[in-house]
């Protein structure tokens, strides 16, 4: 599965904690036990589908 961390995080990964995987670049991983805990923290989001942010998208009703 593509991945890529949340916004401003860091995850370590799984196989060499000393490597990161950043916002700034999708990560094709298998997804074990470990990543898939990262998910459901919201450490972790599927790359191409937006991270939910903190305030709501503006709309423009004009």
């Amino acid at each position: 599965m593509l991945v890529k961390a949340a916004p401003g995080l860091k995850v370590p990964r799984e196989d060499d904690s000393r490597k990161h995987i950043t916002d700034d670049t999708p990560v094709d991983l298998e997804m074990t036990a470990y990543y898939i805990r990262r998910m459901a923290d919201g450490d972790l989001v599927e790359a191409g589908k937006p991270a939910k942010s903190a305030a709501p998208a503006a709309t423009n009703k004009d």
